[in-house]
């Protein structure tokens, strides 16, 4: 006796797709090619703007006009991105004695705070699992 299976039964004993796909960062009015553009991916409103649990980070040589990166094979999830341009390459956002920064900086969604940064609701994005690009628009 032959035995057959149904499509909807052979989906079900799969494990659950996990959807990932590439993330493309761009990142818009960078002023000079001076230092690097360094940027940190969150996922949580707990991990936020604490960079050592980021969940990725990159560094890329800064360029006048933009510069762009890809974060390859990303889950699906809800995310922010902070991006700053280091223009002195000494690893951190510069800023003066009333903490405004001296250095580019900006935030998924160009989410701003007040009399500080963005929450991470206000910078936070959902993504798939499909390619995707999304734009960060500098501020000096």
């Amino acid at each position: 006796m032959r035995h057959t299976l149904s499509l909807p039964f052979v989906l079900a004993l799969l494990p659950p797709a996990s959807f990932a796909g590439d993330l493309t960062i761009k990142v818009d009015h960078v002023r000079s090619d001076r230092g690097s553009i360094l940027a940190a991916l969150y996922d949580s409103e707990v991990t936020f703007l604490k960079q050592p649990s980021a969940r990725a980070k990159f560094k890329v040589r800064a360029a006048p006009g933009e510069v762009r990166y890809v974060f390859h094979d990303l889950p699906a999830g809800q995310y922010a991105l902070s991006v700053f341009h280091d223009e002195n390459d000494n690893g951190k956002l510069d800023k003066n004695l009333f903490g405004v920064p001296r250095e580019g900086y900006g935030f998924t969604n160009d989410a701003r705070g007040r009399a500080g940064p963005p929450t991470f609701g206000n910078a936070a994005f959902n993504f798939d699992g499909t390619d995707r690009t999304v734009t960060v628009t500098l501020q000096y």
